[in-house]
């Protein structure tokens, strides 16, 4: 369940069939893509957008994917993904997830990702004071 001690952004969206599989259902793939949805969605709500992140000089790299499916998800289905910090420390920042069924509002996924900050040039660097300000 996503926390209310903290700043959950929300985006929702229906399924399209090219991320579906043979039976209509979402393809366990396809839920990596929503929650990256979820965290760019967040970045945008928070002031920024990933894309300024990487501009700035840095990349927030994936370093572990964890996901929970819980109730298939088909085609055409509205689904709500919510994206939350779970974790920051100085060099790695954790994203929980959560994807529930815009109508009936029951959870269909959660997951977390796990990232680290690197340069450009591939060096482990801190994450910059402003997306660290998000925590606050």
């Amino acid at each position: 369940m996503a926390p209310s001690d903290r700043f959950v952004a929300e985006t929702s969206f229906h399924v399209r069939y090219a991320e579906t599989d043979a039976m209509q259902i979402v393809h366990h793939a396809s839920y990596i893509v929503y929650f990256e949805e979820g965290r760019s969605h967040y970045a945008r709500q928070r002031g920024s957008d990933y894309a300024s992140f990487e501009r700035s000089g840095y990349y927030l790299t994936v370093s572990e994917v964890q996901a929970r499916y819980i109730k298939p998800i088909q085609y055409d289905q509205r689904v709500i993904v919510r994206c939350w910090i779970e974790e920051m420390k100085s060099r790695t920042l954790t994203f929980a997830y959560e994807i529930v069924d815009a109508s009936t509002q029951s959870v269909c996924v959660t997951g977390t990702t796990k990232h680290i900050c690197i340069t450009h040039d591939g060096r482990v660097t801190k994450i910059p004071e402003a997306w660290r300000a998000w925590m606050d």
